[in-house]
């Protein structure tokens, strides 16, 4: 099942079309990449069939439209897909001639492997997959289901907890929520209930960007204020900076409000009024710093680390991440209720992935039912309530990750600053939780165990 509501490979394999080459062994190595497409597509196409072959596929509902990538690529001129952009800005530093005859050979692969390998993939698709994809929505219903989830949530929360108690966490998280929200709403003046509250943003202008330039420049300067805070909360900086980037148009239709990661912070700017600007401070330190686009990087620099601790668990990695968004009030980077509240909204939308999940999953939730308990406790889009209630129905559990992982570091900083005292120093803590790398939520606890037990210091010796 190498494809759900959210990603499949044929999107995943893009992203290397995306990075910058510096010699021309950089643009052979990615040449032989193109090269070997066919392969790569046909074995995950065999897979497939052999889901298909005894149920085990998305359920249907959630990959309408999902084959429009492969279109995109398949139907296109070699030179405007995107597994050309390398060659359309080579370095100075490579000879004229040897630039063009690589474009050419670049060509040549997109043009008799690349693209051939889309086509088939897309009539299989378009014909076989999704005709015959299961109906049935909770993964309880796979072949096997009641074991999968189970697994899938030990993978995703690397903790013991059984469906009933996470639903059972998720309704209370909610209840916390929905209280500093009425706070909130106060601070802004309003006269009105939740409900009113939530369709007031949806639908006001003034919290909408005209241009994905605004938007783009609006995350900017959000992350240019974090940069301005970050010696009073972090110790250690890594080295990598991202970039800020529209998602690419081929992915954008159902592509999250923003993805972060080493060396980039990808914005999606398609459907503006889906977009709205009092979310976008909560987003951008998700996603960029001090989230995914700093947490990763500090990772990557630690040194001795083995092979296997480079691999990024879900629980740790989107648990730090919502755990930055509360920071940011610490941080002062909120300016106004609406932005606090665009971050509530935020802390909500991962307390109910709690109760959706487990409820589509082991309790028999339909579809409109997830989309009913989003639109009535978050201030998402319609849009994006829609894409991301199809995400969770297609990638079973991992829409657990985030508040649970958000809930550990919390609960490990608490214990910390009541033990240490005056002794506590969040420098100290934030640098100890992001030099472990991605770890299971107890072996986060266990360190910061040590951590109190050896007096708050920092992993790091001090810089002279």
């Amino acid at each position: 099942m190498p494809v759900n509501a959210d990603s499949a490979f044929w999107t995943d394999v893009t992203y290397g079309a995306r990075q910058a080459f510096a010699r021309p062994d950089d643009y052979r190595d990615y040449l032989a990449q193109l090269a070997d497409m066919p392969r790569y597509f046909g074995e995950q196409v065999e897979n497939m069939r052999a889901g298909l072959a005894r149920g085990f596929t998305p359920p249907r509902v959630t990959l309408k439209g999902r084959d429009s990538a492969l279109a995109s690529v398949a139907g296109a001129r070699p030179e405007d897909t995107v597994f050309y952009t390398p060659f359309r800005d080579m370095p100075a530093a490579i000879p004229a001639s040897e630039q063009a005859a690589l474009r050419a050979q670049a060509v040549a692969a997109i043009r008799e492997r690349v693209q051939p390998a889309y086509a088939s993939t897309l009539a299989f698709v378009r014909d076989e997959y999704i005709p015959q994809a299961r109906t049935s929505l909770a993964a309880g219903s796979l072949p096997g289901g009641q074991a999968y989830y189970a697994s899938k949530i030990v993978e995703f929360t690397t903790t013991a907890m059984s469906a009933d108690e996470i639903h059972r966490i998720g309704l209370a998280e909610m209840a916390k929520i929905r209280a500093e929200m009425a706070d909130i709403i106060k601070q802004t003046g309003f006269q009105g209930d939740l409900p009113a509250f939530l369709q007031l943003l949806r639908t006001d202008p003034r919290f909408y960007a005209k241009t994905p330039e605004e938007l783009l420049m609006r995350a900017a300067w959000v992350a240019k204020k974090f940069d301005a805070r970050a010696g009073q909360y972090f110790g250690y900086l890594p080295r990598q900076r991202f970039a800020i980037r529209p998602v690419p148009d081929d992915q954008a239709p159902y592509y999250t409000a923003g993805r972060g990661g080493p060396g980039v912070y990808p914005v999606n700017t398609r459907n503006l009024p889906a977009r709205a600007l009092y979310s976008l401070p909560a987003l951008t330190l998700h996603e960029s710093a001090p989230g995914h686009a700093f947490q990763v990087p500090i990772a990557l620099e630690q040194k001795g680390v083995p092979p296997f601790r480079r691999a990024y668990i879900s629980a740790y990695g989107e648990g730090w991440a919502l755990y930055t968004e509360r920071l940011g009030v610490e941080m002062g980077i909120y300016e106004t209720p609406y932005e606090v509240f665009g971050m509530l909204s935020y802390q909500a939308w991962r307390a109910a992935r709690l109760v959706v999940d487990t409820g589509i999953h082991s309790k028999g939730w339909t579809r409109e039912q997830a989309l009913a308990y989003l639109r009535e406790n978050t201030a998402l889009s319609t849009h994006e309530v829609e894409t991301e209630v199809d995400r969770y129905i297609s990638w079973p559990g991992q829409a657990l990750s985030y508040y649970l992982g958000q809930m550990a570091i919390m609960e490990a900083r608490a214990r910390a600053e009541k033990a240490l005292g005056d002794k506590f120093d969040i420098r100290a803590f934030h640098d100890t939780v992001l030099q472990l790398g991605s770890v299971p939520l107890p072996v986060l606890s266990a360190r910061i165990d040590r951590f109190i037990a050896e007096g708050g210091k920092s992993p790091y010796p001090p810089q002279a």
